[in-house]
């Protein structure tokens, strides 16, 4: 009989109900990481190609269509059409200025987008900080029924006590084995969200500012340094 099926055998429903925890802390932290990384991977690859693309069309129709072709996750579109909204007559949005208008939508995409991108990010930190506290709940309940149960036989010597509390000591371990990956995680998706950000950000009030001149129609030569590929 292996150790950890000793260990499950052993255990009693509390014990039992932590470590499915465990598990089920991990597996749903190891789905999110590969989900995410795939997700922020692709917008990141994206994003500077549908910049590029977007101010080196001649017109606004093929610049829309080259950034629905390049994003894959959505998340330069939206503030295009943003941008390129009709404004609704008869309502109180066509009633204020036009940069307002624009300001309001194109703030509105970018939180939107920005949510989209955050996605997971609580569970992945909550999973981070709650696990290791998880797996020593299972340590001191695994070793409190351990020393009763020694207690129960007679004399407690090291040998009776060395076993028991070293199983319980596997929820400390395992609570550290499903935290580690999910910090890990959290930490590195939150730079790459913050470098998207600043590209959105960026984007956003470009497109405001060509979206408010007097010729919306033709999109400007690109900014330096923007990759164009």
């Amino acid at each position: 009989m292996s150790g950890l099926t000793a260990f499950w055998l052993a255990g009693d429903g509390v014990a039992r109900a932590v470590a499915l925890l465990l598990l089920a802390m991990s597996v749903s932290s190891w789905a999110l990481i590969f989900w995410k990384g795939r997700h922020l991977r692709r917008a990141a690859q994206d994003l500077p190609r549908c910049v590029g693309r977007w101010w080196q069309s001649p017109d606004v129709t093929s610049g829309r269509e080259q950034v629905a072709a390049l994003d894959r996750e959505q998340v330069l579109l939206p503030l295009v059409d943003a941008a390129l909204e009709p404004d609704r007559p008869g309502t109180l949005d066509a009633q204020t200025e036009r940069s307002a208008r624009l300001t309001r939508r194109l703030r509105d995409a970018l939180q939107g987008v920005l949510g989209r991108l955050a996605q997971g990010q609580v569970v992945l930190a909550s999973v981070g900080s709650t696990a290791p506290f998880v797996g020593l709940f299972g340590t001191v309940w695994g070793v409190y029924h351990a020393l009763v149960a020694v207690s129960a036989e007679g004399a407690m010597t090291l040998e009776r006590v060395s076993g028991p509390v070293g199983e319980a000591l596997v929820m400390t371990a395992a609570g550290l084995a499903v935290a580690i990956p999910a910090v890990l995680a959290y930490n590195l998706f939150g730079q790459r969200l913050s470098a998207c950000e600043v590209e959105l950000e960026g984007f956003a009030h470009d497109l405001r500012a060509w979206a408010a001149g007097p010729n919306p129609q033709t999109a400007p030569a690109p900014r330096a340094g923007v990759d164009a590929t």
